[in-house]
């Protein structure tokens, strides 16, 4: 027998039977988005802890590369968090990690500010995206009630 007779299987996959996958929470992108912007924003403010301490003893007479291994940390900590929002629990730590960057302005004064600023856009992601969440669950449960 030569090939041209012989019947091939398709190579399309069949695609897979039941429900679609439930849209991804806003709430959960809104935290990643934030949480992301601050690995950037930790990062050079370790630097500039690091570069702001004096060379004999550094902050809190720590030697002055502590800043930069505690910037390590707190990125790691906010990547990890990155991978763990699909755990309501993820969300606390979150707020946790929020506080611990507002803390650093014990270190540097700047770091009130960044704090606040990514506190605030934390608070906000966390109030609007549950809001957009239950909006949407709602439209989901009940398509034909109108939307404002």
């Amino acid at each position: 027998m030569s090939d041209a007779t012989t019947p091939r299987p398709d190579p399309t996959p069949e695609p897979a039977e039941g429900p679609p996958p439930a849209p991804r929470s806003v709430r959960r992108s809104l935290a990643s988005i934030v949480l992301g912007f601050e690995v950037i924003v930790v990062f050079l403010a370790a630097l500039v802890i690091w570069g702001l301490a004096p060379t004999e003893n550094g902050t809190f007479g720590f030697p002055p590369w502590v800043s930069l291994a505690a910037g390590g940390v707190v990125i790691l900590g906010l990547i990890a968090t990155i991978g763990l929002l699909r755990h309501r629990w993820a969300f606390a730590l979150g707020w946790a990690l929020q506080g611990l960057i507002l803390a650093t302005g014990f270190v540097n004064p700047a770091m009130w500010f960044v704090g606040l600023i990514f506190g605030g856009l934390w608070w906000y992601c966390m109030v609007v995206g549950a809001r957009i969440d239950r909006d949407r669950t709602a439209a989901i449960a009940d398509p034909e009630q109108e939307q404002e």
